[in-house]
């Protein structure tokens, strides 16, 4: 049940369960969420043949986050099938390091050495930057730049009331106890614009570790959609030395990608803006 300036109310179990949204006060867009608990096992199996690579540990395939612009019914929105579905199917071109052996044997590799630098099926690193439905808009996204469409953080910083928030996991998977893969979405809509955050998180214990956001903003006066996609990382070593070196508790911070992110280093920074009409 969507809303006009203030947030849906909680949904009774049903078809509709774990559904929130909220529309803006000028009535142009609409963030809609949705969380369920993780698919079961016939699901899991269908998507497993859909995707072709394993599927991680805990896989909430029927969660997502849209935004949608209500005239048009332009939407982009973030499921874990398609974001499953930008993993890569092969390992060309990738960083060969040693595998502990039941990293292997959960994996279904069987050599001593397997390749990690790049997107590998069983790290689970997705390039995904949400999937564009146009409606009866026209157009594409179109390359921009910080410079000329950036994301205001400076605005994005105000102390302004929040109207909705929305956080919302896609994926999760332990990497056999060496790590974590974790894809999660998070919204937040203040009174006159939107931040979504679309974040995959690897740690890779003593190999690597990884951060792939997508953020989305938008005004709510604007047609304008900006989506900035920044990749960062860095060798393990290397920021637990730095970790090391600030006197944090490693071990601790290693689990937090907020504070570890700027340690990290830029591969890929990238804009995209799109005009809904």
């Amino acid at each position: 049940m969507a809303t006009t300036g203030v947030p849906a109310a909680t949904m009774a179990p049903g078809p509709t369960a774990g559904l929130d949204s909220f529309t803006t006060k000028n009535g142009q867009w609409k963030i809609t969420t949705r969380k369920q608990p993780i698919l079961k096992a016939e699901p899991i199996e269908e998507l497993n043949k859909a995707i072709g690579i394993p599927i991680p540990e805990m896989i909430f395939g029927d969660n997502y986050v849209a935004i949608e612009h209500i005239q048009t019914g332009w939407k982009l929105d973030f499921n874990a099938r398609d974001a499953l579905d930008r993993v890569s199917k092969t390992e060309e071109g990738m960083l060969q390091v040693a595998v502990a052996d039941a990293w292997k044997k959960d994996r279904e590799h069987n050599e001593d050495i397997k390749q990690v630098v790049k997107p590998f099926d069983w790290s689970y690193s997705t390039d995904y930057k949400g999937t564009t439905h146009l409606g009866q808009s026209q157009g594409d996204w179109q390359v921009s730049s910080q410079a000329k469409h950036p994301v205001r953080a400076d605005l994005l910083s105000r102390p302004d009331p929040i109207l909705f928030f929305g956080e919302v996991d896609l994926y999760e998977d332990e990497l056999a106890d060496n790590g974590i893969g974790l894809l999660s979405i998070k919204t937040r809509v203040m009174p006159d614009r939107l931040l979504l955050l679309s974040r995959f998180f690897l740690r890779l214990d003593d190999v690597i570790v990884r951060i792939r956001d997508t953020r989305v903003y938008v005004e709510h006066s604007s047609n304008t959609v900006i989506r900035q996609y920044t990749a960062k990382e860095a060798k393990y070593d290397e920021v637990s030395e730095k970790l090391r070196s600030m006197r944090e508790n490693v071990a601790e911070t290693l689990r937090e990608p907020n504070r570890i992110a700027p340690l990290l280093n830029t591969v890929e920074d990238c804009t995209e803006v799109f005009e809904v009409h």
